[in-house]
C-alpha cells in the first residue's frame, strides 16, 4: 500500500473512530441524564441531545485515539490480535454498556467481572489489557478532577467524587474502541 494510501486510510479511520465515540457518548449520556446517575448544571445543558456539549466531542477523540492506538500497540509488540475478527463479535462489546442494577456495589462487581470477560472473550492481548487499564486510570481521575471542579456531578457517589462503577465502564469501552480500531485497520487482501 503506497504511503499516500496508507495517511488516507489512517484519517478515514481516525474520522470513523470519532463519530462511534460520538454516537456512543449521545447514548450513553443521554441514559445517565434519564436515569438521574448524571447531574449536570442547568446552564450546561444546552443541546438538543440533553448533554453537555463537550462531552461527545472529547468521547469523539478519545475513542479516535484509542481505536487507532490498538493495532498501532499490537504491531509495535508483535502481538497480532489472535481471534477472529468480524463485526458481529466487535459489536456484541456494546453488550456490557446496557446493564441495569439498583445496588452500586453489586453494579460494580457485575461489571468489573463482566469488563474482564470482554477482554477475555474478545481480545486476551497484553497490550489490550494493559491500554485497558490506563484507559480506565486515566479516565476515571479525569472524571474525577470534572466532578471536583463542579462541572457536573453523580447523584450518588461512593468513589472519590464518582460511581464506583466508572472504571469498568472505562475499561469495557477501551477494549470495544479498540477491537473496533482493529477492525477497521485490517486490510482486505486483494
Amino acid at each position: 500500500m503506497a504511503e499516500a494510501d496508507r495517511g488516507m486510510n489512517l484519517v478515514i479511520r481516525g474520522v470513523v473512530l470519532f463519530f462511534i465515540g460520538v454516537f456512543l457518548a449521545l447514548v450513553l449520556n443521554l441514559l445517565q441524564i434519564q436515569r438521574n446517575v448524571t447531574l449536570f448544571p442547568p446552564d450546561v445543558i444546552t443541546s438538543i441531545f440533553s448533554s453537555a456539549w463537550w462531552v461527545p466531542p472529547c468521547c469523539g477523540t478519545a475513542s479516535a485515539v484509542i481505536g487507532l492506538l490498538y493495532p498501532c500497540m499490537d504491531r509495535h509488540l508483535g502481538e497480532p490480535h489472535k481471534f477472529k475478527r468480524e463485526w458481529s463479535s466487535v459489536m456484541r462489546c456494546v453488550a456490557v454498556f446496557k446493564v441495569d442494577f439498583a445496588n452500586n456495589i453489586q453494579l460494580s462487581l457485575t461489571l468489573a467481572a463482566l469488563s474482564i470477560g470482554l477482554w477475555w472473550t474478545f481480545d486476551r492481548s497484553r497490550s489490550g489489557f494493559g491500554l485497558g487499564v490506563g484507559i480506565a486510570f486515566l479516565a476515571t481521575l479525569v472524571s474525577q478532577l470534572l466532578v471536583y471542579n463542579g462541572v457536573y456531578q453523580y447523584t450518588s457517589p461512593d468513589f472519590l467524587y464518582v460511581r464506583s462503577w466508572l472504571p469498568c465502564i472505562f475499561f469495557a469501552g477501551g477494549i470495544t474502541m479498540g477491537n473496533i480500531g482493529r477492525q477497521l485497520a485490517m486490510v482486505p487482501e486483494e
